[in-house]
């Protein structure tokens, strides 16, 4: 159980936030979500979370800018970033790592690889 931990999802698919929620509610996470990049963005700034799981491709502002901006605005108060994404892993890791990402995982992805890459986030 991860009592306390609180997870902010970003993603336009309403479908992958359903299943992301109620995963990591399930699981003892304090979950909140948004459907877009310039909301995830407000809400990290305006809240204290643990982890934000960004998909990359989303309206307004894409999840590399809003991991960008979350690492630069907050700094040593930023919550450890995982971009989510259906492009190649190969060759976007290194944009997803220099816009303060710690991980990165591609879709389809498996809910147990996320879960073991979000607890290890958490818990370096």
């Amino acid at each position: 159980m991860e009592s306390g931990k609180r997870i902010l999802i970003a993603d336009d698919d309403p479908d992958i936030i359903d299943l992301l929620e109620s995963y990591f509610k399930k699981a003892g996470f304090d979950v909140t979500a948004k459907v877009n990049g310039k909301d995830a963005l407000q809400a990290a700034e305006a809240e204290k979370f643990d982890l934000v799981l960004l998909d990359v491709m989303m309206p307004y502002i894409d999840g590399y800018h809003v991991a960008s901006e979350i690492s630069s605005r907050l700094g040593s108060e930023a919550p450890k970033i995982i971009i989510i994404t259906s492009r190649d892993v190969a060759a976007e890791k290194g944009i997803a790592l220099m816009s303060g990402a710690c991980e990165v995982i591609q879709k389809p992805f498996s809910l147990d690889e996320l879960d073991a890459k979000v607890r290890s986030a958490l818990n370096p």
